[in-house]
Protein backbone atom coordinates (compact mmCIF):
# COMPACT_ATOMS: atom_id res chain seq x y z
CA UNK A 1 0.00 0.00 0.00
CA UNK A 2 2.68 2.46 0.97
CA UNK A 3 4.65 1.64 -2.50
CA UNK A 4 1.33 2.33 -4.83
CA UNK A 5 0.63 5.60 -2.45
CA UNK A 6 4.75 6.28 -3.49
CA UNK A 7 4.06 5.65 -6.81
CA UNK A 8 0.94 7.57 -7.02
CA UNK A 9 2.83 10.80 -5.79
CA UNK A 10 6.19 9.72 -8.29
CA UNK A 11 3.85 9.87 -11.19
CA UNK A 12 1.95 13.44 -9.81
CA UNK A 13 5.40 14.44 -9.56
CA UNK A 14 6.31 13.80 -12.66
CA UNK A 15 3.27 15.14 -14.39
CA UNK A 16 3.60 18.45 -12.65
CA UNK A 17 7.33 18.78 -13.19
CA UNK A 18 6.89 17.88 -17.10
CA UNK A 19 3.96 20.70 -17.10
CA UNK A 20 6.45 22.79 -15.50
CA UNK A 21 8.70 22.49 -18.27
CA UNK A 22 6.72 22.22 -21.05
CA UNK A 23 4.96 25.92 -19.93
CA UNK A 24 8.77 27.05 -19.15
CA UNK A 25 9.37 26.08 -22.81
CA UNK A 26 6.30 27.38 -24.84
CA UNK A 27 7.26 30.66 -22.80
CA UNK A 28 10.83 30.47 -24.56
CA UNK A 29 9.23 30.04 -27.62
CA UNK A 30 6.96 32.72 -27.85
CA UNK A 31 9.87 34.90 -26.43
CA UNK A 32 12.13 34.29 -28.84
CA UNK A 33 9.28 34.46 -31.93
CA UNK A 34 8.37 38.22 -30.22
CA UNK A 35 12.55 38.96 -30.61
CA UNK A 36 12.75 37.72 -33.82
CA UNK A 37 9.97 40.24 -35.16
CA UNK A 38 11.22 42.85 -32.97
CA UNK A 39 15.09 43.23 -33.86
CA UNK A 40 15.40 43.23 -37.67
CA UNK A 41 17.90 41.31 -39.35
CA UNK A 42 20.50 43.18 -40.76
CA UNK A 43 21.75 42.64 -44.44
CA UNK A 44 25.29 43.70 -44.96
CA UNK A 45 25.57 44.58 -48.99
CA UNK A 46 29.05 45.21 -50.14
CA UNK A 47 29.64 47.45 -53.44
CA UNK A 48 31.54 49.26 -55.57
CA UNK A 49 31.11 53.05 -57.36
CA UNK A 50 32.40 54.11 -60.16
CA UNK A 51 32.64 56.08 -63.26
CA UNK A 52 31.95 55.68 -67.09
CA UNK A 53 35.53 54.57 -67.36
CA UNK A 54 35.35 51.95 -64.28
CA UNK A 55 37.37 54.33 -62.69
CA UNK A 56 36.76 54.37 -58.21
CA UNK A 57 34.92 57.16 -57.38
CA UNK A 58 35.78 57.99 -53.54
CA UNK A 59 33.49 59.67 -50.57
CA UNK A 60 30.37 59.10 -52.62
CA UNK A 61 27.38 59.80 -50.35
CA UNK A 62 25.12 56.81 -50.00
CA UNK A 63 21.90 57.07 -47.59
CA UNK A 64 18.85 54.99 -47.62
CA UNK A 65 16.16 57.36 -48.70
CA UNK A 66 13.66 59.10 -46.32
CA UNK A 67 16.13 58.05 -43.27
CA UNK A 68 18.95 58.56 -41.49
CA UNK A 69 21.12 55.46 -42.47
CA UNK A 70 24.06 55.95 -44.60
CA UNK A 71 27.67 55.29 -45.18
CA UNK A 72 30.40 56.54 -47.70
CA UNK A 73 32.51 55.27 -50.06
CA UNK A 74 35.88 54.54 -49.50
CA UNK A 75 39.17 55.98 -51.43
CA UNK A 76 38.96 52.87 -53.77
CA UNK A 77 35.13 53.31 -54.30
CA UNK A 78 34.05 50.03 -52.11
CA UNK A 79 31.61 50.49 -49.71
CA UNK A 80 29.72 48.44 -46.91
CA UNK A 81 25.97 49.11 -46.31
CA UNK A 82 24.08 47.79 -43.64
CA UNK A 83 20.42 47.44 -44.44
CA UNK A 84 17.11 45.43 -42.98
CA UNK A 85 15.23 45.73 -45.93
CA UNK A 86 16.95 44.99 -49.43
CA UNK A 87 14.14 46.70 -51.13
CA UNK A 88 14.42 49.84 -49.92
CA UNK A 89 15.72 52.76 -52.26
CA UNK A 90 19.49 53.75 -52.01
CA UNK A 91 20.51 57.12 -53.02
CA UNK A 92 23.78 58.01 -54.31
CA UNK A 93 25.40 61.73 -54.53
CA UNK A 94 28.69 62.90 -55.52
CA UNK A 95 30.37 66.63 -56.67
CA UNK A 96 30.62 66.47 -60.33
CA UNK A 97 28.39 63.02 -61.19
CA UNK A 98 24.23 63.02 -61.95
CA UNK A 99 22.73 61.58 -58.76
CA UNK A 100 21.90 57.98 -58.89
CA UNK A 101 19.14 55.83 -57.23
CA UNK A 102 18.69 51.67 -57.22
CA UNK A 103 16.64 49.22 -54.48
CA UNK A 104 19.34 48.11 -52.24
CA UNK A 105 19.15 44.45 -53.92
CA UNK A 106 20.96 45.83 -56.94
CA UNK A 107 24.29 47.58 -55.82
CA UNK A 108 26.75 45.77 -55.59
CA UNK A 109 28.38 47.88 -58.66
CA UNK A 110 27.99 51.33 -59.31
CA UNK A 111 27.95 53.17 -62.16
CA UNK A 112 28.25 57.27 -61.97
CA UNK A 113 27.56 59.37 -65.29
CA UNK A 114 29.18 62.71 -65.32
CA UNK A 115 27.57 65.67 -64.94
CA UNK A 116 27.77 67.72 -68.18
CA UNK A 117 28.59 71.83 -67.18
CA UNK A 118 27.57 74.49 -69.54
CA UNK A 119 30.73 76.17 -69.81
CA UNK A 120 30.39 79.77 -67.54
CA UNK A 121 31.62 82.79 -68.78
CA UNK A 122 34.84 83.89 -67.42
CA UNK A 123 35.19 86.76 -65.83
CA UNK A 124 38.89 87.85 -64.35
CA UNK A 125 38.62 90.44 -61.58
CA UNK A 126 41.99 91.54 -59.86
CA UNK A 127 42.08 90.42 -55.97
CA UNK A 128 43.69 92.65 -54.05
CA UNK A 129 43.64 90.54 -50.63
CA UNK A 130 44.61 93.37 -48.84
CA UNK A 131 41.36 93.35 -46.65
CA UNK A 132 40.02 90.66 -44.36
CA UNK A 133 36.68 90.22 -42.31
CA UNK A 134 36.15 87.29 -40.47
CA UNK A 135 32.00 86.88 -40.03
CA UNK A 136 30.31 84.01 -38.36
CA UNK A 137 31.13 84.57 -34.73
CA UNK A 138 28.55 83.92 -32.09
CA UNK A 139 27.70 84.78 -28.43
CA UNK A 140 26.86 81.66 -27.38
CA UNK A 141 29.18 80.25 -24.34
CA UNK A 142 28.04 76.97 -24.80
CA UNK A 143 29.42 74.52 -27.80
CA UNK A 144 28.64 70.81 -27.89
CA UNK A 145 30.20 67.59 -29.62
CA UNK A 146 27.84 65.45 -31.95
CA UNK A 147 28.02 62.17 -33.14
CA UNK A 148 26.59 62.80 -36.76
CA UNK A 149 25.37 60.57 -38.24
CA UNK A 150 24.94 60.28 -42.71
CA UNK A 151 23.71 63.75 -42.85
CA UNK A 152 24.61 67.03 -43.88
CA UNK A 153 24.02 70.47 -40.89
CA UNK A 154 24.34 73.55 -42.39
CA UNK A 155 24.91 76.99 -41.14
CA UNK A 156 22.89 80.27 -42.76
CA UNK A 157 25.46 83.25 -43.77
CA UNK A 158 22.83 86.33 -44.69
CA UNK A 159 24.29 88.50 -47.20
CA UNK A 160 25.57 91.99 -45.76
CA UNK A 161 26.28 95.59 -47.68
CA UNK A 162 29.50 95.33 -45.36
CA UNK A 163 30.88 92.36 -47.42
CA UNK A 164 30.96 94.38 -50.58
CA UNK A 165 34.61 95.29 -50.06
CA UNK A 166 35.43 92.05 -49.10
CA UNK A 167 33.36 89.63 -51.19
CA UNK A 168 35.12 86.42 -52.04
CA UNK A 169 35.59 83.88 -49.65
CA UNK A 170 39.39 83.49 -48.49
CA UNK A 171 38.82 80.84 -45.30
CA UNK A 172 36.71 78.50 -43.30
CA UNK A 173 36.77 77.61 -40.24
CA UNK A 174 35.13 74.49 -38.19
CA UNK A 175 35.39 73.38 -34.56
CA UNK A 176 36.03 69.47 -34.01
CA UNK A 177 36.52 67.13 -31.12
CA UNK A 178 39.06 64.62 -32.86
CA UNK A 179 40.62 61.31 -31.72
CA UNK A 180 41.74 59.93 -35.20
CA UNK A 181 45.81 61.55 -36.48
CA UNK A 182 44.18 62.76 -40.60
CA UNK A 183 40.32 61.96 -39.86
CA UNK A 184 38.74 64.05 -42.89
CA UNK A 185 35.63 65.68 -43.18
CA UNK A 186 33.93 67.29 -46.40
CA UNK A 187 32.62 70.83 -46.54
CA UNK A 188 29.75 71.85 -49.02
CA UNK A 189 28.77 75.40 -50.45
CA UNK A 190 25.03 75.98 -51.39
CA UNK A 191 23.26 78.91 -52.64
CA UNK A 192 20.00 80.00 -51.64
CA UNK A 193 16.87 78.76 -53.79
CA UNK A 194 13.57 80.10 -54.03
CA UNK A 195 12.03 78.74 -50.87
CA UNK A 196 14.68 79.70 -48.73
CA UNK A 197 16.30 76.55 -48.69
CA UNK A 198 19.88 75.07 -49.24
CA UNK A 199 19.58 74.95 -53.17
CA UNK A 200 22.77 74.04 -55.90
CA UNK A 201 26.64 73.43 -54.91
CA UNK A 202 28.60 76.64 -55.60
CA UNK A 203 31.71 74.20 -56.01
CA UNK A 204 31.91 71.01 -58.67
CA UNK A 205 34.57 69.56 -56.37
CA UNK A 206 35.03 67.94 -52.88
CA UNK A 207 36.69 70.61 -50.16
CA UNK A 208 38.24 67.78 -48.16
CA UNK A 209 39.84 69.20 -44.27
CA UNK A 210 42.63 66.89 -42.61
CA UNK A 211 42.31 67.43 -39.12
CA UNK A 212 44.49 66.69 -36.03
CA UNK A 213 44.17 65.32 -32.66
CA UNK A 214 42.24 66.95 -30.11
CA UNK A 215 39.56 70.05 -29.68
CA UNK A 216 40.88 72.96 -32.79
CA UNK A 217 39.71 75.43 -34.55
CA UNK A 218 40.81 74.54 -37.91
CA UNK A 219 41.09 77.03 -41.15
CA UNK A 220 41.53 75.52 -45.02
CA UNK A 221 41.99 77.80 -47.84
CA UNK A 222 39.58 78.57 -50.24
CA UNK A 223 40.40 81.39 -52.34
CA UNK A 224 41.48 79.45 -55.38
CA UNK A 225 37.66 79.14 -56.33
CA UNK A 226 37.44 82.47 -56.20
CA UNK A 227 34.29 81.86 -54.68
CA UNK A 228 31.92 85.31 -54.23
CA UNK A 229 29.47 85.78 -51.44
CA UNK A 230 26.38 85.61 -53.13
CA UNK A 231 23.69 88.46 -51.97
CA UNK A 232 21.03 85.90 -51.53
CA UNK A 233 23.47 84.27 -48.95
CA UNK A 234 25.33 81.72 -48.53
CA UNK A 235 24.58 77.87 -46.40
CA UNK A 236 27.56 76.56 -45.63
CA UNK A 237 27.45 72.29 -44.75
CA UNK A 238 30.08 69.56 -43.43
CA UNK A 239 29.36 65.87 -44.04
CA UNK A 240 31.05 63.38 -42.12
CA UNK A 241 33.15 60.59 -43.77
CA UNK A 242 31.68 57.18 -42.33
CA UNK A 243 34.95 55.45 -44.17
CA UNK A 244 37.95 53.19 -42.53
CA UNK A 245 40.28 56.31 -42.10
CA UNK A 246 37.78 58.03 -39.15
CA UNK A 247 37.16 54.88 -37.47
CA UNK A 248 38.03 54.19 -33.51
CA UNK A 249 37.24 51.16 -32.16
CA UNK A 250 37.43 50.90 -28.41
CA UNK A 251 35.99 47.70 -26.14
CA UNK A 252 33.11 48.80 -23.78
CA UNK A 253 31.80 46.70 -20.97
CA UNK A 254 28.23 45.84 -21.67
CA UNK A 255 25.56 47.51 -18.79
CA UNK A 256 23.31 44.16 -19.01
CA UNK A 257 25.85 41.81 -19.75
CA UNK A 258 29.38 42.83 -18.23
CA UNK A 259 30.85 41.35 -21.55
CA UNK A 260 33.14 43.66 -23.29
CA UNK A 261 32.24 44.25 -26.99
CA UNK A 262 33.50 46.55 -30.01
CA UNK A 263 32.47 50.57 -30.25
CA UNK A 264 32.52 51.51 -33.43
CA UNK A 265 32.95 55.82 -33.72
CA UNK A 266 33.63 58.24 -36.14
CA UNK A 267 35.64 61.07 -36.38
CA UNK A 268 36.02 64.14 -36.11
CA UNK A 269 32.64 65.45 -33.85
CA UNK A 270 32.17 69.00 -34.90
CA UNK A 271 31.24 71.33 -31.99
CA UNK A 272 27.74 73.07 -32.30
CA UNK A 273 26.78 76.63 -30.39
CA UNK A 274 23.32 77.04 -29.14
CA UNK A 275 22.06 80.07 -30.82
CA UNK A 276 18.56 82.05 -31.46
CA UNK A 277 17.81 81.18 -35.18
CA UNK A 278 14.84 81.28 -37.18
CA UNK A 279 15.82 78.25 -38.61
CA UNK A 280 18.33 75.99 -39.60
CA UNK A 281 18.13 73.04 -42.23
CA UNK A 282 19.64 69.79 -42.39
CA UNK A 283 20.54 67.16 -44.80
CA UNK A 284 18.97 63.65 -44.35
CA UNK A 285 17.83 60.40 -46.51
CA UNK A 286 18.00 62.50 -49.90
CA UNK A 287 15.70 65.54 -48.81
CA UNK A 288 16.28 68.63 -46.78
CA UNK A 289 14.64 69.40 -43.31
CA UNK A 290 13.90 72.54 -42.04
CA UNK A 291 14.06 72.95 -38.43
CA UNK A 292 12.05 76.20 -36.79
CA UNK A 293 9.22 77.17 -35.11
CA UNK A 294 6.22 79.39 -35.57
CA UNK A 295 4.00 81.62 -33.91
CA UNK A 296 0.05 81.56 -33.62
CA UNK A 297 0.18 83.64 -36.77
CA UNK A 298 2.34 81.26 -38.79
CA UNK A 299 5.29 83.73 -38.63
CA UNK A 300 8.79 81.96 -38.09
CA UNK A 301 10.21 83.07 -34.43
CA UNK A 302 13.34 83.04 -32.90
CA UNK A 303 14.07 79.36 -31.23
CA UNK A 304 17.29 77.78 -29.32
CA UNK A 305 18.98 75.18 -31.95
CA UNK A 306 22.41 73.80 -32.18
CA UNK A 307 24.58 75.11 -35.05
CA UNK A 308 27.82 73.89 -36.58
CA UNK A 309 30.61 76.13 -35.44
CA UNK A 310 31.29 77.21 -38.99
CA UNK A 311 33.04 80.35 -39.67
CA UNK A 312 33.81 82.66 -43.10
CA UNK A 313 37.17 84.70 -43.49
CA UNK A 314 36.31 87.25 -46.27
CA UNK A 315 39.49 89.04 -48.50
CA UNK A 316 39.09 91.67 -51.11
Amino acid sequence: MEKNSQNLYGNKLFWINKRIFDIILCLLLLFLLFITAVIPVFAQIKGVIVDSKNQPIPYVSIAVANENIGTTSEEDGSFILRISDTSKTILFSALGYEKYSAKASNIQKVILQETEYALDEVIISKRLDTKTKEIGETNSAISQAFDNGPKIDTKFFPFSDSYKKTKYLKKVSIITDNKVDGATIKLHFYSVGENGQPSEELLRKDVLLTLKIGVNKTWIDVSKYNLKFPQTGLFIGYEKLLIERNKLETQVKDSNTGNLKTKITYYPFVLYNFVDREFSYTFTGGNWIKNSKTDSANKPIKSKVYEPSLNILLSN
